[in-house]
């Protein structure tokens, strides 16, 4: 059986999710979110029947905190934590990775993210692209998948294909929008990833942001259409130099009247904005279009 925990962020709902999969050889998650949500994670194991005592694998889809921020959490209970090899050295030592966030989001980052710990090397499993583990009665397959960060994976158990932030971001019945975060944003490996998904054939998705989805090829398609929208949009304010201080609330307002479009209400709008902040998309554009004209 498999459980969608509602991370509830900023008390907002819908916005991070956490997969709780139960094994004959006990439960295990797939995400774990960032730590300022442990509290409902932790209601929602209680839930299904568990205590985070009882999770001893964890399994990563990248280091982003909104994803791994809790992972330190159930390696000090003894778990172990399966990742792509780029993200070991942040996870044994998340300095860099904490300072570079407290960069950006300075005195939010308590409210946002909460604490992140250290976990010890030995309980950090990095896996190679195709590689599968066993829990219990489920085989797990690693699967690259690059464009997002350089550090992705999706894992995929028998049909299903957990995304991360892959598949991009759809809330309820929404749109479907491309989280571009600096600094690893690659629309050609993007791209690449999109078509590895295809091959696979997936009877279903499930995503970070948010929850199921099964019409997979309409998913990718307007998942893909968007991605090239978003980095063409950017590509000619890139070009004009224009600063980032003029960009960022144009590209915000065109993100929410795309929503407004699609029919998504104020209410739904800010849920995007949870899981997705416009302005992000913004730096990560930007930056891909200078690593290209480089």
């Amino acid at each position: 059986m498999m459980h969608t925990i509602d991370l509830k962020f900023l008390g907002i709902p819908n916005t991070i999710a956490s997969f709780l999969i139960e094994s004959s050889d006990g439960p295990f998650l797939i995400e774990t979110g960032p730590y300022s949500t442990f509290p409902h994670l932790k209601r929602g194991l209680q839930k299904a029947g568990y205590t985070p005592e009882d999770i001893q694998h964890v399994f990563l889809t990248h280091i982003h905190l909104d994803h791994a921020g809790a992972a330190w959490a159930f390696a000090q209970n003894g778990a172990q934590v399966y990742m792509h090899p780029f993200g070991e050295r942040h996870m044994e030592n998340p300095e860099k990775l904490m300072s570079s966030a407290r960069r950006i989001y300075q005195d939010k980052m308590d409210e946002l993210w909460g604490a992140m710990h250290p976990i010890n090397g030995e309980q950090i499993t990095t896996v190679d692209d195709n590689a599968t583990l066993e829990v219990g009665q489920h085989e797990i397959k690693a699967i690259y998948s690059p464009g997002h960060a350089v550090h992705h994976i999706a894992w995929l158990i028998d049909d299903t294909l957990f995304t991360g932030d892959v598949a991009g971001v759809k809330i309820a019945d929404g749109m479907v929008v491309p989280p571009c975060p600096p600094p690893d944003i690659n629309i050609e490996d993007w791209d690449a990833s999109i078509a590895r998904i295809r091959e696979l054939a997936p009877r279903r998705l499930f995503l970070t942001h948010f929850g199921e989805v099964t019409d997979v090829s309409a998913h990718l398609h307007e998942l893909e259409e968007r991605l090239h929208q978003w980095a063409e949009w950017m590509r000619p304010k890139f070009e004009s130099g224009d600063a980032m201080e003029t960009i960022t609330p144009a590209f915000e307002k065109m993100v929410r009247q795309q929503l407004a479009d699609f029919g998504i209400d104020k209410q739904g709008i800010e849920k995007y904005e949870a899981a997705n902040p416009p302005w992000m998309s913004v730096a990560g554009l930007l930056r891909y279009w200078k690593k290209k004209s480089a």
